[in-house]
């Protein structure tokens, strides 16, 4: 799947085009703020991907939990 989104995304772009891309960044933003936007975009994307999982991870919970096993302690049935 990766491979397929991968592809995707540089389809019809040969090194040339992606080096006039990075140079005109360059000289747009500078050297020294593209490590801290690059930084920045990195940490978005890490805290994208962790709620993701985490959505996944309580789905996945939620679809497997027998309800039967999930009574709280405070309900006692006598």
């Amino acid at each position: 799947m990766i491979d397929h989104i991968h592809l995707l995304l540089l389809d019809g772009i040969s090194t040339g085009e992606l080096f006039f891309v990075f140079l005109i960044i360059l000289i747009f933003f500078g050297s020294k703020s593209i490590p801290k936007m690059a930084r920045t975009f990195g940490r978005g994307l890490r805290q994208i991907r962790d709620a993701s999982q985490e959505i996944q991870d309580d789905i996945k919970r939620a679809a497997f939990d027998d309800p039967q096993n999930n009574e709280s302690p405070n309900n006692n049935n006598k």
